[in-house]
């Protein structure tokens, strides 16, 4: 058994009632008791841990409990060899937390002769330099300020902070910047995590640890809209270290969030999201509670801004079923292996709304209850480039974070064609092919652009039938389609390009109480697989779902 004394007074705040944790905070404090502290070959470096924090109460400001605790444990280390324990680390929690603050403290620390490690580099790394510069700047800012004795140690620039002894520089970066390699660095600070589509950019920062002693990762952020990217899996990642269906070691994860949308309701709950709200508060955490509180008092008089008050001020994402189709867990939970779909009837279907920038097609099963729905895209490459970055060599990540196309394409979940406009042969290709393996005789679409390819498909012997009046059928459909989400009837198998679109549908009560489904956004955000998916719906019930295999096998071997 170990003991820190920052660890147990947190964890007592909590056992006593003082303090209150969300669910993952519970399950952490489970962690930290029964993974380790019950551990005989780890330590915890207290004098470390002590300069750390009297570094950080001197020069910057008192620190809370929470934040005591999460500083024991990036000094924790191996017996055998005096390495860090950690080396990636999440704090996640709502906005106002700290996070940065903390960051400020901890970051300074590591560059300074208190930390001792020679060229102990650091980069502070965010999707945009504002918010890369948050921290250096309170660094910087703490050094001006204290020009005795900081200004003596640390040679202070508007581009870089360089400690006198250690040689150690810390200097802010952007996660799209040009040049992403120079530093050797012992530990990188990811800002504002739920911006990053993928893990490119943070493996590029990363390529840079492993050449200083005890290399540190540190994830910092609050959710954000962005799913099914870099931010989910390092949540899923934490979900298995805490569940242990990880290595015990692989992070360490401190997140703060609502557990479900009714606490909101109760501002005693809010510390659930962040823990600088606990009591007591200092006058920092006073007027952050003042704020939320009218914030969330405006929201009873304008709720359009809901969204965006549970996401960052209570760190719990929500959709607004008024304005979307089904949550992110329903379309997450279309993620599933797709059954045997072999011997199985299926209705095709086509959504082909502009032939110069996206056109979906796809195929409808049934599989007992579940709708089962495989389907392909195409985008012209113009379109592409303009609007999600597709060709540049150099990441954007305002653009790329809306749709990675490339990566997409790689998964061959869709074709980008360099064409004046989408070919509509890609498309009947596309139903020949199919028809070839599942079968595929009949075609439902919409009217729109189907005069340029119905005489194709028609050509090649298949039924074609369009929609003459597609909203009115989105509105006979939706109770069935919303219902397929909510009791997890839908089958998309693992195809992030079918949960962007599904993610992407606005969905629009009209005065008539009619159900629209439109876009979030006009451009950027397509449907089009979504709405080849509504299409299929419309005839799902001319789907035989039997299996007639038995049978043919049957009549196969009787001698006639």
């Amino acid at each position: 058994m170990i003991k820190q004394k920052y660890v147990d007074a947190y964890l007592k705040e909590y056992d006593t009632g003082k303090v209150k944790f969300n669910k993952e905070r519970q399950d952490l404090a489970r962690y930290v008791r029964e993974d380790i502290l019950s551990r005989d070959d780890i330590y915890f470096e207290d004098s470390m841990i002590e300069g750390c924090i009297r570094f950080g109460e001197k020069w910057y400001f008192p620190l809370k409990p929470f934040q005591k605790f999460l500083i024991a444990f990036v000094f924790l280390f191996w017996k055998e060899n005096d390495r860090a324990f950690y080396r990636r680390f999440l704090w996640f929690m709502g906005r106002g937390g700290g996070k940065n603050g903390l960051a400020s403290v901890v970051g300074h620390f590591l560059i300074s002769e208190l930390h001792g490690i020679p060229k102990y580099n650091i980069s502070i790394v965010a999707n945009s330099e504002d918010q890369a510069k948050v921290s250096f700047e309170e660094i910087y800012d703490a050094i001006e300020i204290n020009a005795d004795p900081l200004k003596k140690a640390f040679t202070n620039r508007k581009v870089l902070i360089e400690n006198k002894k250690t040689r150690s520089i810390l200097r802010y970066r952007t996660s799209n910047g040009s040049t992403k390699d120079g530093l050797r660095d012992g530990a990188v600070f990811f800002d504002e995590i739920h911006q990053y589509l993928n893990n490119d950019d943070v493996k590029v920062h990363r390529s840079g640890l492993g050449k200083r002693l005890n290399p540190r990762e540190f994830y910092l952020g609050t959710d954000g809209y962005i799913r099914d990217g870099f931010l989910d899996k390092l949540k899923e990642t934490a979900r298995k270290v805490l569940a242990g269906e990880a290595r015990v070691n692989a992070i360490f994860p401190f997140i703060c969030k609502l557990d479900n949308e009714e606490q909101v309701n109760d501002p005693d709950n809010w510390e659930l999201a962040n823990p600088m709200l606990s009591q007591p508060r200092s006058e920092y955490a006073e007027i952050l509670f003042d704020t939320i509180v009218e914030e969330f008092e405006d929201l009873q008089e304008d709720p359009t801004n809901r969204e965006e008050f549970m996401t960052k001020r209570m760190n719990l994402p929500v959709a607004d079923l008024e304005r979307s189709v089904a949550t992110w867990e329903e379309i997450m939970a279309t993620s599933r292996p797709f059954p045997d779909i072999s011997k199985s009837t299926c209705i095709g279907s086509l959504d082909y709304a502009s032939i110069r920038d996206f056109a979906a097609c796809g195929l409808l099963f049934r599989s007992g209850e579940d709708y089962v729905f495989k389907t392909h895209s195409f985008a012209r490459k113009k379109f592409v480039d303009v609007y999600y970055n597709y060709s540049s060599t150099r990441v954007d990540e305002s653009r790329q974070k809306v749709a990675p196309i490339r990566e997409w394409e790689e998964a061959g979940l869709l074709t980008v064609v360099d064409e004046p406009s989408i070919n509509p042969q890609h498309i009947v290709d596309f139903f020949v092919e199919a028809r070839e393996k599942y079968g595929v005789t009949k075609v439902v679409a919409d009217n729109f652009r189907m005069d340029l390819i119905r005489p194709l498909l028609e050509a090649e012997g298949f039924e074609t039938e369009i929609i003459r009046n597609p909203r009115a059928i989105q509105s006979l459909l939706a109770p069935r389609i919303e219902s397929a989400f909510a009791n997890e009837h839908v089958i998309f198998g693992d195809n992030p390009l079918m949960r962007w679109y599904t993610n992407n549908v606005l969905r629009c009560i009209k005065k008539d109480g009619n159900v629209e489904y439109l876009k979030k956004d006009e451009t950027r955000r397509k449907t089009d697989g979504f709405q080849a998916f509504v299409h299929a719906m419309y005839r799902a019930d001319e789907i035989e779902n039997r299996d007639y295999s038995e049978a043919l096998d049957f009549l196969n071997n009787l001698n006639f």
